[in-house]
């Protein structure tokens, strides 16, 4: 026998009225424990009851390391057995339905909840068996594809094959296979953001309608002052709270360096740092220190066993939502499971705001640098400080409130724009609608994302504002051409943007939110917008 260690975890069923403890050892092939690994709080795991789409598994004929565990209603530990699971593990007891919960939707989260305890099958390489979106048939070979796409226990202890590292071979930095599948990708020129955001007239009107188009994604290559801007982060962010191993759970700025935070973070943060810088500023805006994290983290794992009615809606957006990532690329895979629980657990937070589709993508992008948990809570953070609620709300006031600011740096700054977008009847909201609501996570490139990302979690939603008005400032001589009509500009306000140079984008970003009489002017439309809404006016405010 294999003399390896080898690690089992088994789902087992939690009474309602206590608690089942853990204890996993990890074996050799003589069954002797190497060592306790830890004292666990499973999950409680359901069934599909009537609408199982899995066969009972087929016995095992692959020596299977056993589990050591003790089971407890308290403190007590004393019950000690051992079980010999088979490979894949096994269905945990069927369960039903709560009072309230529609069947498909608990058929969706019990497929999550089984397959977050038994896993799929090349995981990130494969494209994985559909189980909720179309159940999996009753013939014998549908039932032996989905069970076959189960792991088997050795999915992350087994060797890369000639097929993994061609497929990892295969992605960017950031572990996208390609570039989006947009039928219309423009460069954002950087020449007309060498010039400060002022007031300005158009031109002739001699400018063609629309600009080249490019053909593809330029590559992604790692900034060229990366590795210097990432020994600058390390002498500016210090340890602020560790866990019980002394691992570092949040960072903060050192004393003295606060000055430079701003400019460096326009400079763009290194990814290396980027899940802490993120967790800091956020922090820093929202005043919910790890204390609170810590208990969004139990709200959230709490959230996995209720119901919500937006769960099979949520299952249908999942497979959808950054598609070309490693991490959501195989159906149930870790990062698609992690996506659905994470809005599954949101959708309950906020009654008002439930789940809207433009969650996935800022969800997904968090889960590039957190995990599930800290997602959760780093969503909770935009939605309570940083305005997402008004955005993500019914009728999505904070989204108009945005588009209504917008049009007036417009009419101020560009008014033969602004006049062009009336007189082609081209309204604010039929191409800046998904740029708010998603936080440009569908319009730019990943990195470029990213990069807005950075500003926006330092200096709030006026950021996506800046960033709008700074596209329409890019493309004003197409907006106003003589040739331009309503299909040109909407096309190509609707376009994929690929910045010519992300410095100068965002340094032109930077300069624009630095300037104080236009955030005094903005704060004050936002009052001025809230006072139309206040008398029933905002239907006629806006384009």
């Amino acid at each position: 026998m294999d003399d390896s260690p080898a690690l089992v975890v088994v789902p087992l069923k939690r009474p309602t009225s206590e608690t089942t403890i853990v204890s996993i050892y990890s074996m050799y092939g003589d069954g002797q424990p190497v060592k306790e690994l830890a004292d666990t709080e499973l999950p409680y795991y359901t069934d599909f009851g009537a609408h199982s789409p899995l066969s009972p598994p087929p016995p095992s004929t692959l020596p299977t390391p056993s589990l050591s565990f003790r089971t407890s209603a308290t403190s007590s530990r004393s019950q000690e057995s051992t079980i010999l699971p088979p490979t894949p593990l096994p269905l945990p007891e069927p369960q039903v339905p709560s009072d309230s919960e529609d069947v498909d939707a608990f058929h969706v989260r019990s497929t999550y909840a089984q397959l977050e305890a038994s896993g799929v099958r090349g995981d990130g390489f494969e494209d994985g068996v559909e189980r909720t979106r179309a159940r999996v048939g009753p013939s014998r070979s549908s039932q032996l594809n989905a069970f076959a796409a189960l792991d088997d226990g050795t999915e992350k202890s087994k060797s890369l094959g000639p097929k993994e590292l061609e497929t990892l071979a295969s992605v960017d930095r950031y572990g996208f296979f390609a570039g989006p599948s947009h039928d219309r990708l423009v460069l954002l020129a950087s020449s007309p953001l060498l010039k400060r955001l002022a007031p300005v007239r158009a031109p002739s009107g001699t400018a063609p309608a629309s600009p080249p188009a490019l053909s593809s994604l330029p590559p992604t290559r790692p900034p060229p002052k990366e590795t210097g801007r990432i020994a600058k982060w390390m002498r500016m962010m210090v340890p602020l709270t560790r866990d019980a191993g002394a691992n570092v759970v949040t960072w903060c700025v050192k004393q003295g360096k606060e000055a430079k935070l701003r400019r460096r973070v326009y400079k763009g943060i290194p990814d290396a740092w980027r899940g802490a810088s993120w967790d800091y500023m956020m922090e820093r805006y929202s005043s919910l220190g790890a204390r609170e994290v810590d208990a969004l983290a139990r709200e959230y794992t709490d959230a996995l066993d209720k119901p919500s009615t937006y769960d099979v809606q949520i299952d249908l957006d999942v497979p959808r939502t950054i598609s070309g990532h490693i991490m959501f690329r195989t159906r149930y895979g870790a990062g698609q499971r992690s996506l659905f629980h994470v809005l599954h657990s949101f959708s309950l937070r906020c009654p008002k705001c439930g789940y809207v589709q433009g969650m996935g993508p800022i969800a997904a992008t968090l889960l590039c640098y957190f995990d599930p948990a800290r997602v959760y809570a780093a969503l909770v953070r935009l939605h309570d400080a940083y305005t997402l609620h008004t955005v993500f709300s019914p009728g999505f006031p904070g989204l108009l409130e945005a588009i209504y600011v917008q049009e007036r740096i417009t009419q101020q700054m560009m008014p033969d724009v602004f006049d062009a977008f009336r007189r082609h009847m081209i309204s604010t909201t039929s191409y800046a609608t998904k740029w708010y609501i998603t936080l440009f996570s569908n319009s730019v490139p990943f990195q470029t994302q990213l990069r807005l990302w950075d500003a926006f979690l330092l200096e709030g939603y006026d950021v996506f504002v800046a960033v709008a008005v700074a596209i329409v400032w890019v493309y004003r001589d197409q907006i106003t051409s003589s040739t331009a009509n309503f299909e040109t500009v909407l096309s190509l306000l609707s376009s994929f943007f690929v910045p010519e140079d992300e410095d100068v984008l965002m340094n032109w970003i930077g300069r624009t939110l630095g300037d104080k009489k236009l955030r005094a002017s903005m704060r004050g439309w936002k009052e001025e917008w809230r006072g139309l809404v206040a008398a029933g006016k905002e239907g006629t405010a806006l384009l």
